[in-house]
C-alpha cells in the first residue's frame, strides 16, 4: 500500500478500477458521477487502456458485452436513471456469463429525480431490473477506503464467478474527498494471454487446430437447455455466497436497539450510537457490505436485550424488506428514513430512535 492521498470519491473509484486491472471503460456522463468518465478519458489511455465515450447508456452496456465477451476487463459507471437504461444489458451479461464491474453512484427519486444522494436503487440493484432469473453480486461500501478496496478486488471476483459485479455508492460518496491508500496496480491482461486466462472468451480462432471455437450467447431456444442453463447459474450463485457475503456487526451483545444501515447512512448511524450512549441507551449496528448476497446470518448475533430493530435508509423503505427476512418475526422492525435527497442529521435519527424505544414501553 502506498501512502494515503486525498482524492475525490469519483476519481478514487476510477483509479481503483484501473489499478484492479480494468482496461476498458465505456462511459456516458451523468451527474453525480461525471468526474469518472472525465478522469478515465484522461488517465486510462496513458496506461495502455481504452476509453470510449458512448452515445448513450444503452451503447455503453452493449459495448461492455462485446468487449467482455472477447475477454476484456471492463469497468463502467453511471447513476440511477442511467443504470435503469442498462438493466436489459445487465441481464444479457448475467445470462451470457460475461464479467464486468459496474458502479452506480446513485441519486434520489424516481424518474429523473434529483442529483442529491439517495438509496432508492436498492431494489433495482438487488432484485434486478432486467428480465429473467439472475443475480449479480452487489457491494455497498460506507467510506472511500472501503470503496477503493472493493472496486480493486471486483475485477478478479467478476472473472472468478463469470458475472457482473455491482458497487452501489451514492452521490455524497462520489463528491466528497477523503484520504485513501491506493493499492499497487495489477498489470492489464494482454490479448495473447486471454485464451489461458479466460478460455471461454471469443478470440476469433479455435484454441487447437480443428477444435471448436468458443461461443458466448444468451439465446437458448430449447426449454430444457434453458432450464439447465439457469439452474447451473443458480448453483454457481449458491457456491459464491460463502465468499461474497460480507457484513460488519457493532455492539450487538447488549444493545436495546439495533440499527441496520449501509453506505452513507451507516456512517451517520455510528455517530448516533455514540449520542444514544451518552443518554444511557445502548444501540448496535448491522452493516451489510454485500447487499446481494444479503447477510441474513448477521441477525443471529442480536442479543437477548434487544427490543427493536430499526432500518435506517435514504428511501421510503427498501432495505427494510431484507431486514424483515433477517429478523424473521423475532422482534419488531421500524423504519427511520428521509428521501428526496435529504440526509437526516444524527440528532434527528437519535431523537427518532429514542421515540421508538419509548413507544415500546
Amino acid at each position: 500500500m502506498a501512502e494515503k492521498v486525498l482524492m475525490k470519491g469519483n476519481e478514487a473509484f476510477a483509479e481503483a478500477a484501473m489499478r484492479g486491472g480494468c482496461r476498458f471503460y465505456f462511459g456516458y456522463p451523468i451527474t453525480p458521477q461525471s468526474e469518472i468518465p472525465e478522469y478515465m478519458s484522461r488517465e486510462l489511455p496513458k496506461r495502455g487502456g481504452v476509453f470510449v465515450q458512448a452515445e448513450s447508456e444503452l451503447g455503453a452496456i452493449n459495448m461492455t458485452y462485446g468487449a467482455g465477451a472477447a475477454g476484456g476487463s471492463v469497468f463502467i459507471s453511471s447513476s440511477s436513471p442511467g443504470i435503469a437504461l442498462m438493466q436489459e444489458g445487465m441481464s444479457f451479461l448475467c445470462s451470457a456469463e460475461v464479467p464486468a464491474v459496474i458502479l452506480n453512484v446513485s441519486r434520489c427519486g424516481p424518474g429523473i429525480g434529483g442529483i442529491q444522494p439517495g438509496q432508492a436503487d436498492y431494489f433495482q440493484a438487488t432484485r434486478g431490473g432486467g428480465n429473467g432469473d439472475y443475480h449479480m453480486p452487489v457491494f455497498a461500501p460506507c467510506n472511500m477506503q472501503e470503496a477503493v478496496d472493493i472496486i480493486y478486488e471486483a475485477p478478479a471476483l467478476a472473472d472468478k464467478w463469470r458475472t457482473p459485479v455491482m458497487i452501489l455508492a451514492d452521490g455524497m460518496m462520489g463528491q466528497m474527498m477523503e484520504p485513501v491508500a491506493l493499492p499497487d496496480p495489477k498489470p492489464f491482461v494482454e490479448p495473447e494471454e486471454i485464451p489461458a486466462n479466460k478460455p471461454w472468451a471469443i478470440t476469433g480462432y479455435a484454441k487447437k487446430p480443428g477444435g471448436a471455437r468458443a461461443v458466448v450467447k444468451s439465446l437458448r431456444m430449447q426449454p430444457e437447455a434453458l432450464e439447465e442453463h439457469v439452474e447451473r447459474l443458480f448453483a454457481r450463485y449458491d457456491a459464491a455466497k460463502a465468499e461474497l457475503t460480507r457484513y460488519e456487526c457493532i455492539g450487538l451483545e447488549d444493545a436495546e436497539l439495533v440499527f441496520v444501515a449501509y453506505g452513507t447512512i451507516a456512517r451517520l448511524t455510528l455517530e448516533v450510537i455514540e449520542m444514544l450512549a451518552e443518554q444511557g441507551i445502548k444501540a448496535g449496528l448491522i452493516r451489510p457490505i454485500s447487499l446481494w448476497p444479503f447477510p441474513y446470518e448477521a441477525f443471529d448475533q442480536i442479543g437477548k436485550r434487544t427490543k427493536v430493530v430499526v432500518s435506517a435508509e435514504l428511501s421510503m423503505g427498501q432495505l427494510i424488506e431484507d431486514v424483515y427476512r433477517g429478523v424473521n418475526g423475532r422482534l419488531p422492525v421500524e423504519l427511520i428514513h428521509r428521501t428526496g435527497g435529504i440526509i437526516p442529521t444524527s440528532i434527528e435519527v437519535a431523537q427518532k430512535a429514542k421515540a421508538i424505544l419509548e413507544g415500546l414501553k
